[in-house]
């Protein structure tokens, strides 16, 4: 009788309970590992994100600023030309 078929079913779907843990076990440490390499790459993007609108910004500031010394310079020249 142990070695009918039907005495062996109750271990055989043990050991495939077993196995199947272990391998959602496995996926779930593979799935952590993933998760913290998005989050790093999610970090890096917004530190790169923060450094060019740094750029923008303060590429902006310098344009501005030259912007507003060439039209001094020019208003100044208006006013010499017209003093004339």
């Amino acid at each position: 009788m142990a070695n009918e078929p039907e005495s062996m079913i109750i271990p055989l779907l043990h050991e495939m309970r077993g196995e199947i843990r272990e391998q959602f076990g496995q996926v779930h440490e593979r799935l952590e590992n993933v998760e913290k390499h998005l989050d790093k790459l999610e970090s890096g993007q917004k530190t790169i994100r923060q450094a060019l609108t740094a750029d923008t910004m303060m590429s902006k500031f310098v344009t501005g600023d030259f912007e507003e010394r060439i039209f001094e310079l020019e208003r100044k020249v208006e006013k010499l030309t017209n003093g004339q």
